[in-house]
């Protein structure tokens, strides 16, 4: 996917994201303006009178017209984009969350450590669509954590000879981090409660296991995969951790749009984070 970084080159992709806004609305507003003038032709003599035709054919044309239109821009935007290269790096998931929230029905799972930079990237375009900015009236968020109550290697302190040593206390606090990250995506949901014709969830479940895979798949369209570097340490507490870093790993991009191949490992990787996500629990934080 070519990327233009520089000041000018987001000033011109913000234009022409306005200006394609513009074109879907004026067309919207041509077409119902264009049913509403005929329909009160056909009641209104002066009116048919100045315009002439057919007026209930054209009238059910245009209505016709505009539902097809609204269809096919809808049909349009749920096909995502994919990354032009085979891999991509997770920093870049923002980019492509907002793609996700072109489609009217949004779909978007997660499996892997604590989610992050998936979660910033869906907040924001969250308050986005409160705003009025998108399309989206159908939004299902599946986030896939470790279960951090299981003794585990990875997170683990690190021992005399750099073995893994659990550690319930580090374990506790990246649960508390997903729960924190659970709840702000809730009380952003909460606001929709006032917006008509949105629908917007949320669910967060756990898995047994070491945080090795970050799995995403958006609109069950194309899936990103890659695997987490396992031998990223940090400090905390005067100790050094196992603590993986999930913002620059690299994933590997799947897509339906790559043909048969590409919709069948779709479909394989979709059904695998389907499987994983009826053996999940429900995390204690949501319990109580």
């Amino acid at each position: 996917m070519a990327r233009n970084r520089g000041a000018g080159g987001r000033g011109v992709v913000a234009w022409l994201k306005d200006l394609a806004r513009f074109e879907i609305l004026a067309v919207r507003i041509l077409l119902l303006g264009i049913f509403v003038t005929q329909m009160v032709a056909e009641f209104v003599k002066p009116v048919g009178d100045a315009v002439q035709g057919p007026f209930v054919g054209g009238a059910i044309l245009s209505l016709v017209g505009y539902i097809l239109y609204d269809a096919v821009k809808g049909l349009a935007a749920s096909v995502e984009r994919v990354p032009a290269r085979s891999r991509v790096r997770s920093s870049d998931l923002p980019e492509y969350v907002r793609e996700a929230f072109d489609a009217r029905k949004v779909d978007i799972c997660f499996l892997g450590y604590t989610g992050e930079t998936l979660k910033e990237a869906i907040y924001e375009r969250l308050n986005h669509l409160l705003d009025g900015d998108g399309q989206a009236r159908d939004v299902s968020i599946r986030m896939l954590v470790p279960d951090f109550r299981r003794a585990m290697s990875v997170p683990s302190r690190l021992g005399p000879a750099e073995e893994p040593i659990d550690d319930p206390g580090f374990r506790e606090r990246m649960a508390d981090r997903c729960q924190e990250y659970d709840n702000q995506l809730r009380e952003k949901i909460q606001e929709f409660d006032q917006v008509r014709g949105v629908r917007v969830t949320c669910e967060y479940r756990l898995y047994d296991g070491a945080p090795r895979d970050k799995i995403c798949i958006f609109n069950e369209s194309f899936v990103m995969h890659g695997l987490y570097d396992l031998s990223a340490t940090m400090w905390w507490r005067g100790e050094r951790y196992y603590d993986p870093k999930g913002y620059q790993t690299e994933l590997s991009v799947w897509s339906r749009r790559e043909g048969a191949d590409g919709a069948e490992d779709v479909a394989m990787w979709t059904k695998h984070f389907n499987d994983l996500w009826k053996l999940g629990s429900t995390p204690q934080w949501r319990r109580q």
